[in-house]
């Protein structure tokens, strides 16, 4: 609780760049199979270092200009490691959205290329996920597809 009183915490987020060798399948016997491999990387150190570069410089005190007891971050900053892909929160992508059947699952109204009938409206037709919550779009890109199926029932 003594840590918690005097801590401040960050989490820094950057999007993984939409990759086609990236997937889930399945296994033979029925095994989830996750392929992934980290891309984007350099722009997230870029992140990472800016953020302790500003909160060093928080340390300077305006009076004594150095660090001192004054500065918002007087103590230590400590960075932590990354967080596994098991400690997601925004799973999208899994079904994917294009115009080319061969490169995605979904169609551009997030049908599926092969089943006339079937509609997806979750967050699987991004290719990526950014680092903010998805959720707003998920639900905009909802009404846009309830909207062409209003349509095409008319």
């Amino acid at each position: 609780e003594m840590m918690a009183r005097r801590s401040l915490a960050f989490w820094l987020m950057s999007e993984d760049l939409p990759d086609p060798n990236n997937r889930i399948t399945l296994a033979e016997d029925g095994s989830i199979i996750l392929s992934y491999r980290e891309n984007n990387t350099q722009a997230h150190e870029r992140l990472k270092e800016k953020t302790k570069e500003l909160m060093n410089h928080q340390r300077k005190c305006d009076i004594h200009g150095s660090s001192c007891h004054i500065g918002v971050f007087a103590s230590n900053i400590h960075v932590s490691q990354k967080i596994p892909a098991a400690g997601v929160a925004h799973q999208n992508g899994t079904l994917r959205f294009g115009s080319d059947a061969q490169t995605s699952v979904l169609n551009l109204d997030c049908r599926t290329h092969d089943v006339k009938n079937l509609y997806v409206v979750d967050g699987s037709f991004f290719p990526s996920s950014s680092a903010l919550n998805p959720g707003l779009t998920i639900m905009a890109n909802a009404l846009r597809v309830g909207d062409h199926l209003l349509a095409r029932m008319s």
